[in-house]
C-alpha cells in the first residue's frame, strides 16, 4: 500500500506542476478550486487502477469519489471562465504580482500548500479503495454510500438553485432564501461533507487502523468549511453588501439544515 501511495503522490505532483506553469503563463491561479476536486477525483481513479482485482468496495469508493469531484470540478471550472480572477486570489498574490515575482509566490502560497491538502483530505478514498482490494460491500459501506448520495444531492441541487438565482438581473444584491437556502445558508458546504464522511465510512469498513488513519480527511474537511475558508471567509463582509443579509443570518441555520426561526 505504501508504494501506491508514493505512486499516487508522484501523479499529484506532476499534475499540481504542470497547472503551476499554465497559471503561471496566464497570471491567474483561480482554477485551483476545480482543481480540488478534480485532483481527489484522479487520485481515486489512480488507487482503484492499481489493484489486481477491484471488489465492489473499491469500486464503490472509487465510483464515489469520481462522481463528487468530476461534479465539483465542472462546476467550479464554468464558474471561474464566467466570472474569472477570484478577488480572494487577486488579494493574496496581488503584491507577489507588483514586484515581478507571481510565478514563485503561485507555487509557495497556492500550489504546494493545495497539493498537499488535497492529498491528506483524499486519504479516505486512497486507503480506503486500496485496503479493500476484491471485498465486497457490506452495510458499513452501504451506509457511507446513503450518506454520499444526501451529500451530493445538496451540493448539486443547492448549487443549481444558486445559479438559477444569479442568472436573473432582478437578484442582483438580494439574498437567496428558498429552496436548500431556506433551511442552510452553505446546502453545498453541508453536502460536501456529508459526501466525504459518507466516503469515509465506506473505507472504514476494511478496518479500524484504515478508519483511524483516513479520519483527518473528512475532520479537516469540515474544518476548513466551517471554522476556516470556507464559510466563515465567503460570509465576511455580506451583511455589507446584501442588505438583508443579517436578518438571514438570524433566521437560517449556518451549516446543518432545520427549519428557520421566526424573524
Amino acid at each position: 500500500m505504501a508504494e501506491s501511495l508514493l505512486i499516487n503522490a508522484a501523479v499529484l505532483l506532476v499534475a499540481m506542476l504542470a497547472l503551476w506553469r499554465v497559471a503561471a503563463r496566464i497570471g491567474d491561479v483561480s482554477f485551483i478550486d476545480a482543481v480540488w476536486g478534480g485532483g481527489m477525483a484522479m487520485l481515486a481513479v489512480a488507487s482503484w487502477s492499481q489493484l489486481s482485482g477491484p471488489g465492489s468496495r473499491a469500486t464503490l469508493i472509487a465510483a464515489m469519489t469520481l462522481a463528487w469531484g468530476a461534479r465539483l470540478a465542472m462546476h467550479l471550472y464554468r464558474r471561474w471562465r464566467r466570472g474569472g480572477e477570484d478577488p480572494r486570489y487577486a488579494v493574496i498574490l496581488g503584491k507577489a504580482r507588483a514586484e515581478g515575482r507571481y510565478a514563485n509566490a503561485a507555487l509557495k502560497r497556492v500550489f504546494g500548500p493545495q497539493a498537499l491538502l488535497l492529498y491528506l483530505t483524499c486519504l479516505p478514498a486512497q486507503l480506503g479503495i486500496l485496503a479493500s482490494g476484491s471485498a465486497s460491500t457490506g452495510a458499513l459501506a452501504s451506509g457511507g454510500a446513503l450518506l454520499w448520495l444526501v451529500g451530493i444531492t445538496f451540493e448539486a441541487v443547492g448549487d443549481w438553485q444558486l445559479d438559477r438565482f444569479r442568472a436573473d438581473p432582478a437578484n442582483r444584491g438580494r439574498v437567496l432564501d428558498t429552496g436548500l437556502w431556506r433551511y442552510t445558508r452553505h446546502p453545498n458546504y453541508f453536502g460536501d461533507a456529508c459526501a466525504w464522511w459518507g466516503i469515509w465510512l465506506a473505507a472504514a469498513e476494511a478496518g479500524p487502523w484504515i478508519a483511524l488513519a483516513s479520519l483527518p480527511g473528512p475532520l479537516f474537511l469540515t474544518f476548513t468549511l466551517t471554522r476556516w475558508s470556507g464559510k466563515p471567509l465567503l460570509e465576511k463582509g455580506m451583511a455589507d453588501r446584501r442588505p438583508g443579509y443579517t436578518q438571514y443570518v438570524k433566521r437560517t441555520s449556518g451549516f446543518i439544515p432545520w427549519p428557520p426561526k421566526r424573524d
